[in-house]
């Protein structure tokens, strides 16, 4: 047994350093963020107060564009206030009280408006310093007005908008997506940066006018024509929608024509009727001003110090606890994993923790240790059982035929023949089982019909089939395309093959199906045999397993075929399975991806 850990390795020294180390860089960070605290709490503070000054504005923006009057505000008013905190008041410009949160914001009304709310002449957000570029329209893009669309025509549109989408996934490959605009028209959002819709699917009728905007631009039309007319500009055709969208939504072009500065006047003359008039808002009752959790004075340090003693104190004392309750049960684990024994050990669980996880597996490692190393000497019994057999009877051919017992005929010759073929058969699949153990199986995968191939072997099995009179036939759809290797699904479907003409009785059949099925192919061979007992259904595919435990040759091979199935129908990325009703029907399916 080796000695005890010395205690400069020992996992409790490190633990209580390391905890140590925790608990004065957490103290001395926590006494640095607590120093600071009054400064960063008045900055978030600050930076709060700006996000809901903003937010009320946008808000009540938003209600007066979409509304033709104050009437019905109190209710987002109160939900707004609600949610920030602040005593909110609109008023008109005289200073009547059009609606407020509560009446105490009324009484201490200031003597400053914090915004003016005019959809039509948009004033800065408290943020935005200067306000909006000159070159930017000022209309709340909110305010539509008489552009609003009606629910008929704003289904036709979405219509058009769907289509157009599917043009540019199924043309380009592009995936965009649709949003309504304030009006209720839609646009295409394209979902990958920069990309440029096609020509091919862009239609006149998605952004040509609707009824609705058509009456709207020709009144526009005539608003715009009298500013221009007043103002000696010529306007040579009628507004269109996109001077709509383009004014309405992306703001003036660097340069911003005259008649540009029409076409605006117009819009608000025109939405003026559809918007609630301009009004005062004040926003009072700030939240109250952050205090400081401690200062730093004597008694400050003090309650500091006291706390970073108290601290440390508890924190080695928990980690000591749990050390030695980890230590202990490690202890026994290590003690374990050195018996040199080589038997299985079963090591007791005492904790439900990861330590007790890691007891079971380590209790899960043995036993599969043990069972591995008993399928090692089952395989390599097999193996010695089935090279045996015909080495044994070339072996005895050729003794006899030295010994002038028997005449080294073709006859004889044929016979070691079929039985050097055996052997080698024997060796070839379990070349191919340790090349699929070691990931050296290679595949050469190309497109082929797996209707054809399955006929193929259909017909290269016919003459077992009839010696053993089992009717042997097939039914494929017509679409059985896939990738993969001809050379091995030939052997998979050989193999399947041959165990269900070897166990199915004289008047029997076998049938083999393919389908199409969703994301690959199944294959289905079915015989009327004898059938696999529910208990042997687990081991079908072990190696060199079979339900006779004899081993005879007459009632089987050398329990390979199914083994080599599996890793070959694996290596193809797919999966075969067996059902069985003993004495009804055996099925097996082989799955393939496409």
């Amino acid at each position: 047994m080796a000695p005890e850990v010395p205690l400069r390795n020992s996992l409790l020294l490190r633990l209580l350093i390391a905890s140590f180390a925790i608990s004065l860089v957490s103290i001395a960070a926590t006494a640095w963020l607590t120093a600071r605290s009054t400064t960063l709490a008045l900055k978030q503070e600050r930076g709060q107060i700006l996000a809901d000054d903003a937010t009320i504005q946008n808000t009540l923006e938003g209600f007066a564009a979409s509304h033709p009057n104050w009437d019905g505000a109190e209710h987002t008013v109160r939900d707004l206030a609600r949610r920030t905190g602040r005593g909110i008041v609109i008023a008109t410009r005289a200073r009547e009280v059009i609606t407020a949160s509560d009446r105490s914001s009324v009484d201490r009304l200031p003597l400053n408006a914090s915004a003016v709310i005019d959809p039509l002449h948009l004033s800065p957000l408290p943020d935005q310093g200067a306000g909006l570029p000159e070159d930017v329209s000022r209309i709340d893009p909110r305010a539509v007005g008489p552009y609003l669309l009606p629910t008929t025509e704003r289904k036709k549109l979405r219509q058009l908008a769907r289509q157009e989408v599917a043009c540019l996934y199924d043309t380009q490959g592009l995936r965009a997506h649709i949003v309504e605009e304030p009006s209720g028209r839609p646009a295409i959002r394209a979902l990958r940066p920069g990309a440029v819709t096609p020509e091919a699917c862009a239609t006149k009728d998605l952004f040509a006018p609707t009824p609705t905007e058509e009456k709207a631009l020709t009144e526009l039309t005539a608003l715009v024509r009298t500013c221009a007319a007043r103002n000696r500009i010529r306007v040579e055709e009628p507004l269109t929608i996109d001077t709509q969208f383009r004014l309405g939504q992306a703001g003036f072009e660097q340069g911003a024509s005259a008649l540009d500065d029409c076409v605006e006047e117009g819009r608000r003359e025109q939405l003026a009727p559809h918007v609630a008039p301009a009004a005062l808002l004040f926003v009072t009752s700030p939240a109250q001003p952050a205090t400081a959790v401690f200062d730093l004075s004597r008694a400050g340090t003090l309650r500091v110090l006291g706390t970073t003693s108290l601290i440390l104190t508890v924190t080695i004392t928990i980690t000591a606890v749990i050390a030695i309750r980890l230590i202990r049960p490690l202890r026994k684990l290590t003690n374990a994993a050195r018996d040199t024994s080589g038997r299985h050990i079963q090591i007791p669980i005492t904790t439900r923790d990861e330590i007790g996880y890691l007891a079971a597996a380590l209790n899960e490692l043995s036993e599969r240790r043990e069972r591995t190393d008993e399928q090692r000497r089952v395989m390599v019994s097999d193996i010695a059982h089935e090279l045996r057999t015909p080495l044994s009877n070339i072996r005895g051919w050729l003794d006899a035929a030295q010994d002038g017992l028997a005449d080294p005929d073709s006859s004889l010759v044929a016979s070691l023949q079929e039985e050097a073929g055996l052997l080698q058969h024997i060796i070839d699949d379990l070349q191919v089982l340790a090349a699929a153990d070691a990931g050296s199986l290679r595949l050469n995968f190309r497109k082929l019909n797996l209707r054809e191939l399955a006929e193929q072997s259909l017909d290269a099995h016919q003459t077992a089939a009839q010696a053993g009179r089992v009717a042997l036939t097939g039914y494929f759809t017509d679409d059985l395309t896939i990738e993969g290797d001809p050379v091995r699904l030939r052997q998979v479907l050989g193999n399947l093959l041959s165990n269900a003409i070897r166990h199915t009785p004289p008047n029997g059949s076998v049938i083999v199906s393919g389908y199409r099925v969703e994301g690959g192919v199944e294959l289905h061979v079915a015989d009327t045999g004898s059938g696999i007992q529910p208990e042997d259904l687990p081991r079908i595919f072990d190696r060199f397993w079979r339900a006779e435990q004899s081993r005879s040759r007459n009632t089987g091979g050398s329990g390979l075929g199914l083994s080599i199935v599996r890793h070959l129908v694996q290596a193809h990325g797919g999966e075969v399975h067996v059902v069985s009703s003993p004495g009804t029907e055996t099925v097996f399916t082989v799955r393939l991806p496409t």
